[in-house]
């Protein structure tokens, strides 16, 4: 049984284990709560034999998880940021790493952290109205909690060096076609229903079967530890940087950015 979480919700049925991130006034964002509660959820997970899969979704209909805490992040210098990238790095590192199938359904915005969450998951399917971003450049900023690895796996580097590159945000039929969404669906609950669907399908087969499918997976894709070593690095680094203090000021000042280059 998990303990009471305060920005998740969690319920279970048949073994299937509905995970709602509960933020929506705002916009289900990444805060330091959030993640301290997925980080407790995925380590208790393993030691729970009656749930066998997980759907990840936001509460809502506007957003799955619209970024980070951008107040927070603005915060940050260079050891702080890169200690806040390689928790996030831990954390998602964990949701990828989960002998259960994980599916993300993402309904409304999934930027910055909130895309990065959604690659971490084995399985994404989108509703339509699904909108993928990594604006960090905007704040003078990189992806960092692994964003800049698993987007250029899934996608190829010259997409994930677009995508990361202009900051732009990508719709549900462009993520279906790039291999972001395995699937697409015009509605929440549709999308909620073909998870469960596919988690079915997948939990008829032995439990020891799918944990070993998953490790095989990820070790095909040759995770590099300097890959994500060097994330971490840059991000912090950038904390430190002028244009980073410029990027975030205007972000929460609501005013456009003017970088200097510093």
């Amino acid at each position: 049984m998990f303990h009471s979480f305060e920005t998740l919700n969690i319920s279970t049925i048949d073994g299937i284990c509905t995970l709602t991130i509960n933020r929506p006034e705002k916009l289900n964002a990444l805060n330091e709560k959030v993640l301290s509660e997925l980080d407790s959820f995925f380590t208790e997970i393993n030691e729970d034999e009656s749930i066998r899969g997980v759907i990840i979704t936001g509460a809502g209909e506007k957003a799955f998880v619209a970024g980070a805490d951008i107040k927070a992040l603005s915060e940050l210098d260079g050891e702080s940021g890169r200690d806040t990238a390689r928790n996030g790095q831990r954390i998602f590192s964990k949701i990828e790493e989960c002998l259960k199938p994980v599916i993300a359904v993402v309904n409304g915005y999934a930027l910055g952290g909130g895309t990065e969450l959604a690659l971490a998951c084995h399985v994404r399917i989108g509703t339509s109205n699904a909108v993928f971003g990594l604006p960090e450049v905007s704040l003078g900023l990189i992806p960092g909690y692994g964003g800049t690895q698993r987007l250029t796996r899934l996608v190829g580097k010259g997409r994930a060096l677009e995508m990361i590159l202009t900051g732009r945000m990508v719709k549900a039929d462009e993520a279906l076609h790039f291999g972001i969404l395995n699937r697409l669906e015009d509605a929440a609950e549709k999308a909620h229903d073909a998870a469960t669907a596919l988690l079915s399908s997948m939990l008829k087969h032995a439990p020891l079967a799918l944990g070993a499918a998953i490790k095989a997976v990820n070790a095909s894709e040759s995770h590099s530890e300097t890959g994500y070593a060097a994330e971490a690095n840059f991000f912090g680094d950038l904390c430190e940087t002028e244009d980073f203090k410029e990027g975030t000021g205007a972000f929460l000042e609501k005013r456009k950015p003017s970088f200097s280059g510093k």
